[in-house]
């Protein structure tokens, strides 16, 4: 049986020096005043800081102080206590180790949430410092609503079971406050909002239901077992997107809005009638936090002036080029904000239409109607445009027009998928493009990836192995020798070691040489001059830069690189 340790915090701090008898009078009139802890008293007061608190407790009671900003956190053995338990102890269940469970807490001195703990969790219990308002934060990021929303889909479970109501009949209540589907959606969109996804994936299965969330790239799941709740869920989807509740044998394709803690959110849905029901999926675009500008995507200073110029130009074809989820849109819209000003004449056809701008006429291109992008493209060029703006060239129809138009005096932006941005031409020309056109119209390419960015607060050192050094510096002489960073993990990441996401580029600009060579259909002598462009750095080198910075890491590099090795474009 564990010897419990007790200690008189007032009498620690003086005999440690940290403290007076007259500020320890004057603490503990505070905490006889708010109620509050002795030792919240001290800190409020000022009279020492959190940490040395902290440490002077953990030294002499023998207990580790940890970190947590830096500590990664196992979740699925976190969420073997109970949040409510979590949140009234202010503690957190941190690992297995050979005498019990280690348990961060902001107050490890309450032996009667020790002894309650212990009860739970049938373990022995070994305490450790943590900070109280960093627990909190971790608090919100380990158990992020599941048990609420595991609650409310047991519930909604329980009534389709004992209701004799239709699945579609339940969803179409109004009750925001009494239906269990509404209320597990806003646990849901609450959760999405809080770790900025930008897809929700709703997937029943035979015996469950899977959700998952995609956040900087890559999905994050939650398995919930009661898959009837599927059924309500996708209902209510389709009413608040308009669709036909009744059609579950083909797909359909929808949008609403939402405003969640504060945010606006657009959802872009889409159904799909799979195995057991039907599979949703959700895009969800803020349209609180608004455009982004160019001087926030990442782009080096000297590539931006050079785009920004480009841009600027009278007339020519500027495309922004990469696969899908490479952020082209978010950089077409970053310009258009840039060239929105009122003496200049802006139309954009798009599919979907993601932000919506003012003073620009934005057209939504509708295939049911034969609304296509050559369509909406013909009918701008007589609305006396300065500026278009095509969502996507996807034939040679719209191609054509495009040039012709960049060619007779408009800027055109848009976008293409290919891997980089020397294929870019070769592309156009496959889609039966004339050479000539080509070469009169086009201005510039960007081509484009997104990386992840490693989180600050938990990155480590990394050296790269001898692999990976003779790959460097096959890339570029010298690079290996730099200090590169790698993914570690903690709760301010969720655990993924990455935060956030920013672009890498390389811009081709259209110079008389290059215009020559493909005049004269000379691919290779095109694609040697393209590389040999000054200034022109390729998407794997600007990546390798931001690995340098510490920004990103060197996996990331890679993988941008192997995009690249794949060779052709990336549809």
């Amino acid at each position: 049986m564990t010897v419990r340790k007790k200690v008189r915090l007032g009498d620690l701090l003086q005999e440690k020096g940290l403290i007076s008898e007259e500020q320890l009078i004057q603490a503990l009139a505070e905490q006889k005043r708010t109620g509050k802890k002795l030792g919240r008293a001290i800190t409020d007061l000022g009279l020492i800081k959190e940490d040395e608190l902290l440490s002077v407790l953990a030294e002499h009671l023998q207990y580790p102080f940890i970190d947590l900003s830096r500590y990664r956190i196992n979740q699925a053995l976190a969420m073997r206590l109970p949040e409510t338990i979590a949140r009234r102890y202010r503690c957190l269940l941190l690992s297995e180790e050979q005498g019990g469970l280690l348990i961060g807490m902001s107050d490890p001195m309450d032996l009667m949430a020790i002894d309650d703990l212990q009860r739970i969790l049938k373990s022995q219990v070994l305490p450790a410092f943590v900070r109280e308002q960093e627990l909190l934060d971790v608090l919100d990021t380990v158990y992020r609503r599941q048990e609420q929303m595991a609650t409310i889909a047991g519930e909604l479970e329980g009534e389709l079971q004992s209701s004799d109501f239709d699945i579609d009949e339940m969803a179409m209540s109004t009750d925001v406050n009494e239906a269990p589907v509404v209320r597990l959606l806003q646990s849901l969109f609450e959760d999405a909002v809080q770790v900025k996804a930008s897809d929700i994936h709703i997937e029943p299965e035979e015996n469950q239901l899977r959700i998952r969330l995609r956040v900087d790239g890559e999905l994050q799941e939650q398995v919930m077992k009661e898959r009837r709740v599927a059924s309500a869920l996708v209902s209510r989807l389709k009413i608040m997107s308009g669709l036909d509740i009744s059609e579950k044998r083909l797909p359909q394709d929808g949008r609403f809005n939402i405003r969640v803690l504060h945010h606006s959110i657009d959802v872009r849905l889409s159904t799909m009638p799979v195995q057991f029901g039907e599979s949703v999926v959700m895009r969800l675009l803020d349209q609180t936090s608004g455009i982004l500008h160019l001087n926030t995507l990442g782009m080096p200073q000297v590539l931006q002036d050079r785009f920004e110029y480009l841009i600027h130009r009278p007339h020519g074809l500027v495309l922004v080029t990469g696969p899908t989820g490479s952020g082209k849109t978010t950089t077409l819209y970053a310009a258009l904000s840039l060239l929105n000003q009122p003496e200049k004449k802006i139309i954009t056809a798009e599919d979907p239409i993601e932000y919506r701008l003012p003073r620009i006429n934005q057209v939504q291109v509708n295939s049911k109607v034969g609304l296509e992008f050559a369509t909406v493209l013909r009918a701008s060029l007589r609305q006396d445009p300065d500026i278009v703006l095509i969502g996507e060239m996807r034939d040679h129809e719209t191609a054509e027009i495009a040039l012709r138009a960049a060619m007779t005096g408009h800027m055109v932006l848009s976008t293409l998928h290919t891997n980089d941005a020397v294929s870019t031409v070769a592309r156009l020309l496959d889609m039966g493009v004339d050479r000539y056109l080509v070469a009169s119209s086009l201005r510039a390419v960007l081509a484009q990836r997104l990386v992840k960015k490693l989180c600050t607060h938990c990155r480590r050192p990394y050296e790269p192995d001898s692999q990976e050094q003779v790959w460097l510096d096959n890339l570029q002489p010298g690079f290996a020798d730099g200090d590169f960073y790698a993914a570690n993990g903690c709760h301010r990441c969720h655990n993924t070691g990455y935060h956030g996401r920013l672009g890498v580029y390389e811009l081709l600009e259209m110079t008389p040489p290059l215009v020559a060579a493909l005049r004269t259909d000379q691919q290779q002598d095109f694609a040697d001059s393209a590389m040999q462009q000054h200034g022109f750095r390729s998407l794997s080198l600007c990546a390798l830069d931001y690995a340098r910075q510490g920004i990103t890491s060197l996996d990331e590099v890679f993988r941008v690189s192997a995009t690249l090795d794949d060779g052709g474009a990336d549809v």
